[in-house]
């Protein structure tokens, strides 16, 4: 599932929603949400565009801070 169904409203310049898009992906396989539409994936779709709006740009830093947190923390 791509991350721009929850990018409504927001705004992003191009290689950041590139970033934010394959970190999404990324982090959606390691916590075994492929291809799931729940409120889970859509905290972590959140999450990411959370720390992009804080700055947070390259794709490794948006997946291990996105990581970290879901699984320091599981909802």
């Amino acid at each position: 599932m791509p991350i721009t169904p929850f990018l409504r409203g927001h705004a992003f310049d191009p290689d950041t929603l590139k970033n934010m898009g394959d970190a999404f992906t990324q982090a959606c396989a390691e916590l075994g949400l492929n291809g799931r539409e729940d409120r889970l994936t859509e905290m972590v779709a959140r999450h990411i565009i959370d720390l992009a709006q804080r700055g947070v740009q390259t794709k490794t830093a948006l997946y291990f801070l996105t990581i970290e947190e879901f699984k320091s923390n599981p909802q």
